[in-house]
């Protein structure tokens, strides 16, 4: 029989450095799951990535258990850190950032996202890129 599921996590946390601290503690806390159990796995996992933000997907079931599954950056992180900028813009329709998003560019988010996309091709990846961009301000070359 299947498992009940109690519920459905999202967490941002830095790769390599999960700890019991909020906000792993305190939203592991209160659905009675040992944290440790998330918490080291993670860590492992992520060694290799340590420092960048990734998002951890976690399902708590019924009877305190949990999965967990590692998505990678955010698409808009990966943007900011490709063209070096601190933010998007506040009116992305009428501001634009000075920097543009060059196909190689495009292309290289798209590949490093396609694991974590539900997208057949890396054409269709791209698209979702570009659109993650133009909606932050940044315009993306033809």
């Amino acid at each position: 029989m299947a498992k009940v599921v109690k519920a459905n996590l999202k967490m941002k946390l830095k790769a390599g450095q999960a700890s019991a601290a909020p906000p792993v503690g305190s939203t592991l806390g209160q659905y009675g799951v040992n944290m440790m159990d998330f918490i080291n796995p993670f860590n492992d996992l992520t060694r290799d990535q340590q420092g960048a933000t990734i998002t951890a997907h976690i399902t708590v079931y019924d009877d305190r258990t949990m999965d967990f599954r590692v998505v990678g950056m955010p698409t808009d992180d990966r943007i900011r850190a490709e063209l070096g900028i601190q933010k998007g813009s506040g009116k992305p329709n009428t501001e634009k950032i000075s920097k543009k998003l060059t196909q190689a560019q495009l292309t290289k988010i798209a590949e490093e996202k396609a694991h974590d996309m539900n997208a057949e091709d890396i054409e269709a990846v791209k698209k979702m890129v570009a659109g993650t961009a133009r909606s932050m301000g940044v315009e993306v070359e033809a």
